[in-house]
């Protein structure tokens, strides 16, 4: 059965626009940290960063593409890529790797895509990106395929998903809501790869999950902030803050954006008290406990950078709540009382 062909009017997209903080998805791997605005001291350097902000907002805006591509994947993607037999097994009409159809071809991700160099008829509008999102997002139920191979296949093509909200600079409460769809598939993903894993060793598909992760969350909490005037605390924004916090646990994993001490001068004092929050400082808190209880001084010393960036994001929670001191060697750290 085909799907539904949907389009948008450019003065239903203006609606939409807004300004989005998030850089377009073809960073490169070196941008993959988090790219929150940088404390400071003086009211003319907040002032310079405002500025700085209402710029790129204004050049986001007009970049930005109308999208109307009625399908998940633009037609002229999908002739050619059944002429190089590049279709995805879910994309194979009966099976057949030179055939597809508009009811299976997904757009895959481009990585030198931008709005200028994109023509709007290659781009899908919300409707249709929501009603593709949804369909990636049923491929997890299947159990015909590993889910090394399910995840391959929705990897890319949500990939694709945030690059076409990006390059439209779509930023409302719909927009939020994809995004919280695509960290959570990258969440599961991050805890199905990683049990999947035959090695201590983090493997080539969780290291690039957790990548993907890192660079959804950080569209996302740049989506909260650019909404905080009409809605200044999300109804799940605790939650995925509180990811970031316990992405730090993981210490065998790739650097997670900027320090927690500086991360949380950003988060609005709501979210830092929520219930969400309080566990993810639980559980630096049984960490920090654990290293001071077993670890040997050997082990100390292999985990040290660890610990001094959790220390960093205690000594900035002290002014906020009751802590009390864990000593860990020669090194004493606060620790949140309950």
């Amino acid at each position: 059965m085909e799907r539904r062909h949907h389009s948008q009017s450019h003065s239903q997209r203006q609606q939409g626009r807004n300004h989005f903080s998030s850089s377009s998805s073809n960073q490169s791997r070196s941008n993959n940290r988090f790219s929150f605005p940088k404390s400071s001291s003086s009211s003319s350097s907040a002032n310079d960063v405002r500025d700085r902000r209402r710029e790129t907002q204004e050049e986001k805006q007009e970049e930005a593409i109308v999208g109307t591509c009625p399908f998940m994947c633009p037609e002229a993607e999908r002739l050619q890529r059944q002429r190089l037999r590049d279709l995805a097994v879910f994309e194979r009409l009966h099976g057949d790797p030179r055939n597809s159809s508009p009811a299976l071809a997904v757009k895959k991700f481009c990585r030198t895509m931008s709005a200028k160099e994109v023509r709007a008829s290659d781009v899908r509008p919300l409707p249709v990106l929501e009603e593709t999102l949804n369909y990636l997002l049923s491929l997890l139920d299947s159990t015909e395929h590993p889910f090394e191979v399910i995840h391959d296949f929705v990897f890319d093509r949500t990939r694709s998903v945030r690059q076409d909200l990006i390059m439209q600079n779509i930023v409302n409460d719909k927009a939020i809501n994809m995004f919280e769809k695509i960290v959570k598939f990258h969440v599961i993903s991050h805890h199905k790869l990683r049990s999947s894993c035959s090695s201590s060793s983090i493997s080539p598909l969780h290291y690039l999950n957790l990548e993907q992760l890192t660079k959804a969350l950080t569209s996302l909490y740049n989506l909260y902030e650019a909404n905080w005037s009409s809605k200044p605390i999300h109804e799940k924004e605790a939650e995925f803050r509180s990811f970031y916090v316990l992405l730090h646990l993981d210490s065998n994993g790739q650097p997670v954006g900027e320090s927690l001490s500086l991360w949380f001068r950003h988060v609005p004092s709501p979210i830092i008290k929520s219930k969400e929050m309080w566990f993810a400082r639980q559980a630096l808190r049984r960490f920090l406990s654990t290293v001071a209880a077993e670890a040997s001084y050997l082990q100390y010393c292999i985990i040290e950078p660890y610990i001094d960036e959790v220390i960093n994001f205690v000594t900035l929670a002290i002014n906020i709540f009751f802590w009390h001191p864990v000593h860990i060697g020669s090194i004493t750290c606060f620790v949140l009382y309950t």
